[in-house]
């Protein structure tokens, strides 16, 4: 029985300057998520709109805690990595569905 060697695949290198892009990008998004969430949780508030607080709610789930997660992402050692990226996903998956929620809900 003849068995072909395995394929070593290398990784793309990822340009410093695409790594920096996408750091920014990821900063930008999770601040305009906290502003939306204030935004939102202030219409609640305002106009005593369930939705509102549910839209509130998923926007911060979904960006602001992955935001802040963020810079324990960077210190926690390497072990700890696949929980908080699990910590994260779920978050950001509970989030969208509670926006999702808040657009299906009556007023």
């Amino acid at each position: 029985m003849w068995i072909a060697p395995l394929q070593v695949i290398q990784e793309p290198q990822i340009p410093d300057w695409l790594l920096a892009f996408g750091q920014v990008a990821n900063l930008l998004s999770g601040l305009i998520g906290v502003l939306i969430a204030y935004v939102a949780y202030r219409g609640f508030r305002r106009n005593d709109s369930r939705p509102m607080l549910y839209v509130a709610a998923g926007f911060g789930l979904s960006l602001g805690v992955p935001f802040g997660l963020y810079p324990f992402a960077i210190l926690l050692p390497e072990g700890l990595a696949p929980a908080l990226y699990v910590v994260q996903m779920s978050s950001q998956l509970g989030g969208l569905l509670l926006i999702l929620y808040a657009l299906r809900m009556q007023p």
